[in-house]
């Protein structure tokens, strides 16, 4: 909405604000001309009325000019935006320097363009009355330009989304006394963030992220009081955090993450009494969460994901009541789940996986009534069970992977809206229950490393949304049928991947598997490690978007069916270790994205057929009478 207006309100004020103007200076006319004729492409015709016949102020497209015909305004954006319509579009060519003489302009926008290149024009330096400078999201090169620290009444300037390289040349601050908005991401920028930076005084929003910056955040970013929007996020700073961030009252959004940031988190931050976003995930960020950071009183969004952060989580996180997100993962905390989390009644999603928190889950926790998303998997919690008060709770997803959970499946479930189950990795036992057919709502089931040991009941057909399932090292058997089989509920329930290896599955695979409903849309299917019987069935061809087949270590015979040829999108075929006899179909091996083949260990025979990617000979050894490359030569009669 935000991008659309400012659009909108460009267009106003190059065709509503602006007094009736003399005819078009002809400096400024043939500056705009040059313009065009640097201008290769312009399928939309956003140039078209730009005649040398006509006047520029009263008839071309996107200039506006004051009383005395100087241009004051030019607006030709890749995306154009009005009341009721948004219209998108490209020119290609570069910029011209003659721009450089429209020595009244205040607004230029040429953002969006997509495919203008090359450099910016030192000449626009000498656009001293240029208040808004707008071309981001082309394919500018080159550096910066020194002579931009002329245009010192600049309010806004966006160059991101370009490929912009080299330093930001520091000069260029030190007279951006009104500059209240700078975007730079999107480009190659590299070096140190200057710390003349801190001179921007009226700065609200600054991004700089998806670029190469390197060395430390500077200290003067406290003095930007009035910045309300900073991005850093995706480049190659490291350092501290400055403890001036502190003083940034008015920040609403904070993003550092992807960067290699280290050092703790400065006790400073309870300053930032505006946050409502903070994201300082994906860095080295380690020592203690400080208790100040309970101050942040709007925080909805607290993302500190990937670091080496540890010690105890804070319980003054509690007070947070504003919090919906809170993302902890993989960090490095020990202790107890605060009881405070149970305050944080705006709660959506809570993440505290792979940690060491130990001590079992908070009952406090259940008066989370919004909470949709837990994930307290990988953290030595030693559960032994889910406690019963989980019922109460109105989760979308659960995730707690090895968490000492023991003994059966826990019954409650079969009355849960839970659509993602992840309880691998756990001491589970007993047989998959036949009401698992009531969890109506799962997309995603992982019971991996478990010890389930039963066949799949009839009522897993039940399960139409299933889209994901692994199953892999339990003890299960008897045949697939009742998952290849199940039932779906369109567009959704056909699945994206399966994986039961591992285990004790036997009796052949159904012949019309790649006919089923559910399977249609498949991109993996693992059956490794079972004791699978009977020949590969044919209509495996039919599935035109799997991309991996592994079916090693079973007691499949037969041959391998040509018709997997038909199969365009596989990736990786894995078939070791079966009885598969006959040829390698040539067409199988030629398949145009196969990079991992493996028919080893089998009773295969003839030339392996001629092929362009590179397998190894293991991918072949132990088939008697298998010959030729990369297995030595067949002897012919």
């Amino acid at each position: 909405m935000a991008f659309s207006l400012r659009f909108f309100f460009l267009f106003l004020a190059s065709s509503l604000f602006l007094p009736p103007s003399d005819s078009c200076h002809p400096t400024d006319k043939e500056a705009l001309l040059h313009f065009k004729l640097k201008i290769t492409s312009d399928p939309s015709h956003l140039l078209l009325s730009w005649n040398s016949a006509t006047d520029c102020c009263s008839s071309w497209d996107g200039v506006a000019c004051d009383s005395s015909g100087r241009v004051t305004n030019l607006t030709r954006p890749g995306i154009v935006s009005g009341i009721d319509f948004i219209a998108d579009t490209y020119m290609s060519g570069s910029l011209s320097p003659f721009l450089g003489n429209l020595s009244s302009l205040q607004f230029l926008d040429l953002s969006n363009l997509k495919d203008v290149s090359g450099r910016i024009p030192f000449e626009f330096g000498k656009l001293s009355r240029l208040t808004h400078l707008f071309l981001d999201s082309n394919k500018l090169m080159g550096s910066i330009p020194r002579s931009f620290g002329c245009l010192f009444r600049l309010e806004k300037l966006y160059l991101g989304n370009n490929r912009l390289s080299g330093i930001i040349p520091p000069s260029i601050f030190e007279h951006f006394k009104c500059l209240s908005e700078l975007g730079l991401s999107g480009n190659r920028l590299s070096g140190p963030i200057p710390s003349s930076i801190g001179k921007l005084i009226q700065l609200k929003n600054l991004d700089f992220h998806a670029n190469n910056f390197s060395g430390s955040i500077p200290r003067s970013i406290g003095k930007l009081t009035n910045l309300r929007y900073l991005d850093f996020s995706e480049n190659e700073l490291t350092g501290r955090i400055p403890t001036s961030i502190g003083g940034l009252s008015e920040l609403v959004l904070l993003y550092l993450n992807q960067n290699k940031i280290s050092g703790s988190i400065p006790s400073s931050v309870s300053g930032l009494s505006s946050l409502i976003f903070c994201r300082l995930s994906e860095n080295q960020l380690n020592g203690r969460l400080p208790a100040s950071v309970g101050k942040l009183a709007k925080i909805q969004r607290l993302i500190l994901e990937n670091n080496k952060l540890s010690g105890k989580l804070p319980s003054s996180i509690g007070r947070l009541t504003t919090l919906t997100d809170l993302f902890f993962a993989n960090n490095r905390f020990t202790g107890k789940i605060p009881k405070t989390f149970g305050n944080l009644e705006n709660l959506q999603t809570l993440d505290l996986s792979r940690n060491s928190l130990a001590g079992g889950i908070p009952h406090q926790l259940s008066k989370l009534q919004r909470l949709q998303s837990l994930d307290l998997s990988f953290n030595p919690l030693g559960l032994r069970s889910i406690p019963n008060w989980f019922v109460k709770m109105k989760l979308f997803r659960l995730l707690l992977a090895k968490t000492g959970i023991e003994g059966a499946f826990p019954k409650w479930l079969s009355s849960s809206s839970i659509s993602v189950l992840d309880l691998s990795a756990n001491r589970l036992t007993g047989p998959l229950p036949h009401w698992i057919g009531n969890m109506t709502n799962l997309s995603f089931l992982n019971l991996s490393k478990n010890g389930f040991h039963s066949t799949i009941p009839a009522e897993f057909k039940n399960l139409l949304l299933l889209m994901d399932l692994d199953l892999h090292s339990n003890h299960f058997t008897g045949c697939l049928d009742n998952i290849f089989s199940k039932g779906v509920q369109d567009p959704l329930g056909h699945f994206n991947s399966i994986d039961v290896s591992h285990n004790h599955f036997s009796g052949c695979i159904d012949e019309n598997v790649g006919d089923r409903v559910a399977m249609s849309s498949i991109k993996s299917l693992v059956l490794s490690d079972n004791e699978l019987e009977g020949e590969i069935p044919k209509s495996l061809s039919e599935l035109s978007e799997l991309h991996v087949l592994d079916a090693a270590k079973n007691k499949l015979s037969g041959e391998i069916p040509a018709e997997l040829g038909n199969a365009t999108e596989l990736t990786t075929i894995l078939l070791s270790k079966n009885k598969l006899c006959g040829r390698i179909p040539a067409q199988v091996l030629n398949l145009q994205k196969l990079w991992k083949f493996d028919v080893s260990e089998n009773r295969l025979c003839g030339e392996i057929p001629p092929h362009k990617t590179h397998f190894p000979a293991s991918a072949f050894k132990h088939n008697r009478r298998l010959c030729g490359a990369p297995l030595p030569p067949c002897k012919h009669s």
